[in-house]
């Protein structure tokens, strides 16, 4: 069920984003402007949602988050991002992510920490950037971790219900969706650990 929702979604977001892409390439846009320009759209998001404007947050940030997808596959129809572009796209994503669940924990506490919202969010936090630093740190080392539930296209989709959730009134929203993406978060370690575990088989001795 989980890698058809994935492959529905990323279907749906090519489908959208490609002539988008096409276009602003034939306007001479970049895609690390698009990059940065997505991230600093992700922040003021995030700033709405932390002082309690929800429903604008969360259409901004999921709005400037579709970047991620559209910087991609404008990279692609250049030929490839280069090292650099990669390494841009990485460390916004991270940024943009930090923002998101710090925000996401301000707000929460200045409403009392309902459901434990709180520690929901830092855990989705913590493990979400394990599960980016895991892939990462398993490709540099010749290894294969791409797999996992809830990859970050998922992980903010989560975080955009329950902000939607909590835009319309209902007090519990935010919190289940961040304890489910805790959850989902780490069994992504797991399973990324256990495939890079299990690429890592060494020739036999001659």
């Amino acid at each position: 069920m989980a890698k058809i929702v994935q492959t529905t979604a990323r279907a749906f977001a090519a489908y959208g984003i490609e002539p988008v892409a096409r276009l602003l390439l034939r306007i001479g846009v970049t895609p690390n402007a698009v990059t940065v320009a997505g991230t600093v759209g992700v922040l003021i998001g995030a700033y709405f949602g932390a002082l309690g404007h929800l429903l604008a947050g969360t259409v901004i940030v999921t709005a400037c988050a579709l970047t991620d997808a559209l910087d991609g596959t404008m990279a692609r129809m250049r030929g490839g991002s280069g090292k650099f572009g990669a390494l841009l796209d990485s460390s916004m994503d991270r940024l943009a992510d930090g923002a998101v669940f710090s925000a996401t924990v301000y707000y929460l506490a200045t409403e009392g920490n309902p459901y434990g919202g709180v520690v929901a969010a830092l855990i989705s936090l913590v493990a979400g950037q394990v599960v980016s630093y895991v892939k990462a740190r398993a490709q540099s080392l010749g290894l294969n971790a791409d797999v996992g539930i809830a990859e970050r296209l998922e992980r903010l989709l989560i975080v955009g219900v329950g902000g939607l959730l909590g835009a319309a009134g209902l007090t519990w929203g935010l919190p289940a969706a961040l304890w489910i993406l805790a959850v989902l978060s780490l069994v992504t370690v797991l399973q990324r650990l256990i495939s890079a575990a299990r690429s890592d088989v060494k020739a036999p001795a001659a």
